[in-house]
């Protein structure tokens, strides 16, 4: 594995309590549609997360992203980072640029919607279906 680990969403909300900062790496679009995860109350530090999207609209890889990480979390070797996507794909492709950057990074597995069921609806797990704290979106 080139990057820290795997985490369920309830560890990763505990790396969370622990001072860690969560990527979420979605769309501008899901994150406005979808909604957020709120880690608020995760711990007393104010890591507020991060947005940065992985890709761009259209599946366009974002070139930026790095830089972008590197300006909202510069001290890569201060702080671990928790990403998260719709599933935990895009999260694991992210963990592992930042990794090679020089940050300690997790991937949260199901990510914030999880699996589709038999009906292909989000209601199986993930970060939203197990009762982790959201907000409506951001905008």
């Amino acid at each position: 594995m080139s990057y820290a680990g795997d985490l369920s969403p309830h560890d990763a909300w505990a790396k969370l309590e622990q001072g860690a900062i969560l990527v979420d790496v979605r769309t501008e679009g899901e994150w406005a549609h979808i909604g957020i995860p709120d880690t608020a109350s995760a711990n007393n530090k104010g890591n507020a997360p991060l947005f940065i999207q992985w890709n761009l609209a259209g599946g366009i890889p974002n070139s930026g992203f790095i830089e972008q990480l590197k300006q909202q979390a510069p001290e890569a070797d201060a702080t671990e980072l928790v990403f998260l996507c719709r599933s935990g794909q895009r999260s694991i492709a992210a963990a592992i640029a930042a990794t090679q950057a020089g940050y300690t990074a997790y991937n949260i597995l199901e990510g914030f919607e999880g699996e589709p069921d038999r009906y292909g609806e989000r209601t199986v797990n993930g970060w939203k279906n197990r009762g982790l704290p959201t907000n409506p979106g951001k905008i």
